[in-house]
């Protein structure tokens, strides 16, 4: 699971696929959910790595 950061929220997402000009966001069985143009786009954060307690995410 993965959970890309936009300056005014976040999307979780199964996979994602880098493009030339953004990603593309896709949940179960490979269905797009979302195209985030690089400049919308904050972060992509892997959730199955343990983020430490006392760091927060902006």
């Amino acid at each position: 699971m993965f959970r890309a950061i936009l300056p005014d929220g976040e999307l979780d997402c199964e996979r994602y696929e880098e493009t030339e000009h953004g990603v593309k966001l896709y949940v179960e069985e490979d269905e797009l959910v979302a195209f985030v143009p690089y400049a919308n786009l904050v972060a992509i954060i892997n959730g199955e790595i343990e983020q430490p307690e006392d760091r927060s995410v902006f």
